[in-house]
């Protein structure tokens, strides 16, 4: 009997999705960063066993939508949670219910596992009373404390879910990890770094465009423009003769190495594109 299909992480910005996901799948799909809103788009990775393939879903952080950019964001959320075969709900340890935000959950038909991370942070009977605290507000399958830092209770989780997969034959081919693209996965690298690089407003004023990427037998050749949305923001993102643009290269250089096991040529652009977040058709451009 062969089980598989989707299963969409769900949560607030900030409960550990992107980690977690990494762990589930094994690879680094999702950038990750300690500040909220990291994720802007619906990643997918998928895992394959003997008997069955998992095609998990990260999306967005929950959150009140402000502009145009939060409600395409949380557009990826709705559509989610309809492919969904099994939801999988992040809360954290100190987090409380939210009915703006978790309602929907209440009359959601799929399966939901209610995963409860950040366990290694728990002190006493915290974790038992958090599990009682869900258990009475989320009719959940299963309520499973977990830890994406340590990897604590993980396997748990994986048998869960392949316990709520309906029998299907795979929906990808077992080679493949993820429906992304390589331009993809260069663009979110660096903006990963430009996240880690930066404070307050420039890292979620910044998109990454990829012009090209050219691959040869030794080297990938990248070249990317960083769109900001004022004058101002330009200047802090190049920062002083083009300082800070050059740490920001060479920490995206290293990982793009990594991610994909060769040399890396990146040159970096930046533009101004005037309230990109806010404008529909700019956001469609950038692949929203």
């Amino acid at each position: 009997m062969h089980r598989s299909g989707f299963v969409s992480i769900i949560g607030k910005p900030n409960v550990g999705k992107s980690s977690l996901m990494n762990k589930l799948v094994g690879e680094s799909l999702s950038i990750i960063t300690a500040k909220a809103q990291t994720t802007r788009h619906r990643i997918m990775g998928i895992l394959n066993g003997e008997d069955f393939q998992i095609v998990y879903s990260d999306t967005p952080g929950l959150l009140e939508p402000k502009y145009e950019l939060h409600e395409a964001m949380m557009n990826y959320v709705k559509v989610s949670l309809e492919d969904a075969d099994v939801i999988l709900l992040i809360v954290e340890l100190s987090e409380k219910w939210d009915e703006n935000l978790f309602a929907r959950f209440q009359k959601i038909q799929t399966p939901i596992i209610l995963l409860i991370n950040k366990i290694d942070l728990a002190k006493g009977s915290q974790v038992q009373d958090k599990t009682e605290y869900w258990k009475n507000l989320i009719q959940a399958k299963e309520i499973i404390p977990v830890s994406a830092k340590t990897g604590e209770n993980l396997n748990q989780v994986l048998t869960a879910i392949k316990n709520y997969l309906p029998e299907h034959p795979g929906f990808y081919s077992k080679d493949e990890l993820t429906d992304r693209s390589e331009r993809f996965f260069a663009s979110e690298i660096i903006r990963e770094k430009i996240f880690l690089q930066y404070e307050q407003e420039i890292p979620y004023s910044c998109e990454v465009a990829i012009e090209s990427f050219k691959e040869e037998e030794a080297i990938i050749r990248i070249r990317a423009t960083i769109f900001v949305e004022r004058d101002s923001q330009k200047g802090i993102l190049i920062g002083k003769g083009g300082s800070s643009l050059k740490k920001v290269g060479t920490a995206a250089r290293l990982d793009l190495e990594s991610f994909f096991g060769k040399k890396i040529f990146l040159e970096t652009h930046v533009k101004v594109s005037a309230n990109w977040r806010k404008q529909k058709l700019r956001l469609k451009q950038f692949g929203y």
